[in-house]
């Protein structure tokens, strides 16, 4: 499985999460009895991290969005924030860009021109303020 078909199979797990309140091994029965999403140990261990840190994930959204309200964010930006500030925060190995190249890239099939602007803003402030603290400490 490629790297952009496991992204976007957690994006569509964390997506449908967003609208119930399931346990990811809820969510991970609900694809496996669909047979719509192939899972991977990979994508649940993904999966299972974002979920466990999306209030602390949240908190960096909202800073980053210009104070805009989580509420007033569409379901698809915070689901791909949530994931890349996830991946970003988790696996420092991984080029930041290539990281935010995937969130707009998901962003393209599955939002709006003006989300995927907001995504790729938001994304880009956030790393831009990971890398000035690196450079400070």
């Amino acid at each position: 499985m490629s790297k952009n078909q496991y992204r976007e199979n957690a994006f569509l797990l964390l997506f449908e999460s967003a609208f119930q309140d399931s346990t990811p091994e809820e969510l991970f029965a609900l694809a496996e009895e669909t047979g719509e999403i192939k899972l991977t140990e990979k994508i649940q261990n993904f999966v299972k991290g974002v979920m466990s840190q999306t209030e602390e994930l949240d908190k960096i959204i909202t800073a980053y969005s210009r104070k805009r309200s989580l509420n007033r964010i569409a379901t698809v930006n915070k689901v791909l924030l949530r994931m890349a500030i996830y991946e970003l925060q988790t696996f420092p190995d991984l080029p930041v860009s290539v990281v935010i190249s995937e969130a707009v890239r998901i962003s393209e099939v599955y939002a709006t021109p003006e989300d995927t602007a907001f995504i790729n803003g938001v994304l880009g402030s956030y790393a831009r303020n990971q890398q000035e603290n690196a450079n400070h400490e």
